[in-house]
């Protein structure tokens, strides 16, 4: 498409920004007054691979491009995948914050996101590591701060860990995988161990990565001196949770099976049992009711010596 040329005059006024052309004049929202002349003609292509909109390049163009965008309202423009390049560059900009939020690893699977939303009722401040951004913002809005990238990663795992007091992580892989966890307080780790040690033949075979990734996942964050809680279930069922009761008798994991929304329920109510080192134990759907969920911690660790 032809290029256009447009005035070299921009006026932003109290309560609108105007901009007047040969063909259309555009209005957007504005706190303040402002008024921009330049000596050059601006030529502006349109291009079909980009999908930015007419004022969006026009912002951009002034001073400040995107830092202009914020200052009047405007949203961010991410990329598909959601993710942000400057999350990385602005790691160091900020100084420690308070240790006040919790950080749900694979918050894209059926268990992080049943965690999440059991930490929203609570008011939780989440952070998340999930693999599609947008997807996750388009979920959970403002409740959660997700994050994409590799936990492998020092500078990535150093910005997601900015803040953060307790990490659940809902599946394997991720204490292994990860660097320093240094500044975290209380480490949650939901663990299929037993169900993966009691399968056999191509059961066996099927889970064998899995089952490798839960004992270096428990072994290194028994090593780790960060005080943990290991919650070892049975088979995961979709059923509704809340309904039931529960075993902690030691063995029941091999053999039993739990409510997917009763494990995840557990996992947000240990943040607030901390042990002063560790605790592990085994939990599947039973008889026992439980009212008081401090206190069932209470008796777990005083059981185990934790």
């Amino acid at each position: 498409m032809a290029g256009t040329a447009l005035p070299s005059t921009l006026s932003i006024q109290t309560s609108h920004i105007s901009f007047t052309s040969q063909i259309k004049s555009f209005k957007l929202a504005s706190p303040s007054s402002l008024i921009f002349n330049f000596e050059k003609r601006v030529l502006v292509r349109c291009s079909a691979k980009k999908k930015i909109s007419f004022v969006d390049q026009i912002l951009d163009y002034i001073e400040g491009g995107p830092k202009l965008r914020k200052w009047y309202g405007a949203p961010d423009l991410l990329p598909k995948d959601g993710s942000n390049e400057e999350d990385g560059e602005k790691e160091d900009e900020f100084p420690e914050e308070a240790r006040d939020a919790v950080l749900v690893t694979d918050g894209d699977s059926e268990i992080g996101q049943m965690v999440i939303l059991s930490l929203i009722v609570k008011q939780t401040r989440i952070k998340a590591l999930v693999k599609d951004k947008r997807n996750a913002m388009e979920s959970f809005g403002t409740y959660v701060e997700p994050m994409a990238g590799d936990a492998s990663s020092k500078k990535f795992l150093k910005t997601a860990l900015r803040g953060v007091r307790s990490i659940i992580c809902p599946s394997e892989g991720f204490i292994s995988n990860a660097g320093s966890l240094k500044g975290v307080q209380h480490i949650i780790l939901f663990s299929q161990l037993s169900v993966y040690r009691g399968s056999g033949g191509i059961q066996a075979l099927m889970k064998g990565n899995a089952r490798k990734l839960a004992e270096q996942d428990e072994s290194t964050l028994m090593a780790s001196g960060i005080p943990y809680t290991i919650i070892r279930t049975g088979v995961l069922q979709n059923t509704p949770g809340g309904k039931q009761g529960f075993q902690f008798e030691e063995g029941c994991a091999a053999n039993g099976s739990l409510s997917k929304e009763d494990a995840a329920f557990i996992c947000v109510e240990a943040l607030d049992s901390i042990p002063q080192t560790g605790l592990i134990f085994e939990v599947v759907n039973g008889e026992e009711k439980v009212s008081d969920w401090k206190k069932c911690f209470s008796r777990l660790m005083e059981k185990t010596g934790k």
